[in-house]
């Protein structure tokens, strides 16, 4: 019940920033800004302390130790994979538009246009 209250008051605390944009209408940009960007920060400070929010801290310093586990390609293998996408990009255009061309001539013989 308490996380359920946390969680519901960090909801209120980014509407209250978002609901603060709108009321400082008059006010310059920069405040207007502020005021989300600090019930932003407000309603995460109140969720990361309810257990959802723990868990959901775990889970990204877990996704990044295995972020920092992947082998990354090398810009040599980047730059190849991309050169042989391309060139199949190019070769697999040129088979359709030569599909295309015989499927349009063939049609037009049918109906006795000439072409």
């Amino acid at each position: 019940m308490a996380d359920n209250i946390k969680i519901a008051v960090a909801a209120l605390l980014v509407a209250a920033g978002v609901a603060g944009f709108y009321y400082l209408d008059q006010s310059p940009m920069i405040l207007r800004v502020a005021s989300v960007l600090a019930g932003f920060a407000a309603g995460a400070v109140a969720f990361w302390m309810s257990a959802p929010g723990k868990q959901f801290h775990a889970f990204s310093q877990e996704s990044i130790a295995e972020t920092k586990k992947v082998v990354w390609p090398t810009r040599k293998e980047t730059l190849q994979t991309t050169g042989v996408v391309f060139a199949f990009m190019v070769v697999m255009a040129l088979f359709l538009w030569m599909v295309d061309a015989s499927l349009l001539w063939v049609v037009k013989k049918l109906l006795g246009q000439s072409g």
